[in-house]
C-alpha cells in the first residue's frame, strides 16, 4: 500500500494530524487499463466535498497530477484519494483553506459478497450527501449486523424510509425496472453507472421514497457500489428475496458498459 500527500511521501506531521483528527472526505474506485469508469462523478464529488466542508477545492489539473504521480506505471489498482488540512482542528475549526490530497494505492478489492443478509438500522448519517471520513457510524452500524447474525446494516428513519447501506447503496427490482430510494443519502457512482447503463439492457429505473412496509411488493433487491457492481440481498430483516441471476447480469453489464475515462 503506498501513501502520498499532494504527491510527495507523508511527512509526520501530517499523518499525527489524521491519525488523531478525522475531519475531511474522500473517494475510492478502481483503475482499469488506466483508466476509471466515473471518474467525472468522482471529481464532482470531490469538488463539493472540498467546497463544502473546506470552502475551497482542489483544481481538477492538481487532482488529476497527484493521481498519475501516486500510479506511476501501475495500470489496475484500487485508488483512495482524501481530502483533509491540519489547519482545521477542533478546536480552531474556521480556515478556509484548500486542502491536501493523499492518495493511497492499493490492490483492488474484492465485492463485499455474493448475496447479503441485511439488518434494518435507524440512522442518518451525518452530511449524507458527503462521502466523508467520519467512518465509526459505518464500522459500528457492520459490527452491531454481524454480531446479530446479519451480512450489514440498511439504514432508515424513524419512519421506515429506506435511504443507504453502510459503505453502499441499494436498488429494489419490480420486473425489468430498478427502484432507486429517495431519502437523504451518498449519490453514489457505481448507482450512477449501473442508472446509465440500464436501457441498453432492457431495463429501466424510477426513484421515489422507499418504506419497509412495502418491502413485499419487490421482487428482487441489490447493492452497488464501486467494489461490487451489483450483489444480491436475501433477505432485508425477515423479508426474504429471490436471487435472479439474469437481473443480476443485466445489471452488472449496465455497470461495465461505463467506459473508461482516462486520468
Amino acid at each position: 500500500m503506498l501513501h502520498l500527500i499532494d504527491g510527495l511521501p507523508p511527512s509526520p506531521e501530517d499523518l499525527a494530524y489524521l491519525a488523531t483528527t478525522n475531519y475531511g472526505a474522500y473517494t475510492s474506485f478502481r483503475v482499469e487499463a488506466g483508466g476509471v469508469r466515473g471518474l467525472d462523478l468522482h471529481l464532482a464529488r470531490l469538488k463539493a466535498s472540498a467546497e463544502a466542508l473546506f470552502g475551497e477545492a482542489v483544481p481538477e489539473d492538481k487532482l488529476r497530477h497527484v493521481m498519475r504521480m501516486a500510479l506511476g506505471e501501475t495500470t489496475t489498482a484500487w485508488l483512495r484519494i482524501g481530502l483533509f488540512s491540519p489547519e482545521i482542528r477542533p478546536r480552531t475549526p474556521d480556515a478556509v483553506i484548500r486542502p491536501k490530497v493523499l492518495t493511497t494505492i492499493s490492490p483492488p478489492p474484492p465485492p463485499l459478497g455474493s448475496n447479503l443478509r441485511l439488518q434494518t438500522q435507524t440512522h442518518t448519517r451525518l452530511l449524507p450527501e458527503h462521502k466523508h471520513t467520519a467512518t465509526l457510524e459505518a464500522i459500528y452500524a457492520r459490527r452491531t449486523a454481524r454480531q446479530a447474525g446479519f451480512d450489514d446494516a440498511l439504514y432508515v428513519d424513524g419512519e421506515g424510509l429506506i435511504s443507504e447501506g453502510s459503505l453502499w447503496n441499494i436498488g429494489f427490482l419490480q420486473g425489468d425496472t430498478v427502484v432507486w430510494p429517495q431519502a437523504p443519502m451518498l449519490a453514489g457512482v457505481g448507482q450512477a453507472l449501473i442508472d446509465q447503463g440500464l436501457a441498453g439492457q432492457g431495463m429501466n429505473s424510477r426513484t421515489r421514497p422507499v418504506h419497509t412496509v412495502e418491502l413485499s411488493a419487490f421482487d428482487g433487491a441489490f447493492i452497488c457500489n464501486s467494489a461490487t457492481p451489483a450483489c444480491a440481498v436475501t433477505a432485508i430483516g425477515d423479508m426474504d428475496f429471490e436471487i435472479d441471476d439474469v437481473r443480476l447480469r443485466c445489471l452488472r453489464a449496465a455497470w461495465a458498459s461505463a467506459p473508461l475515462q482516462p486520468i
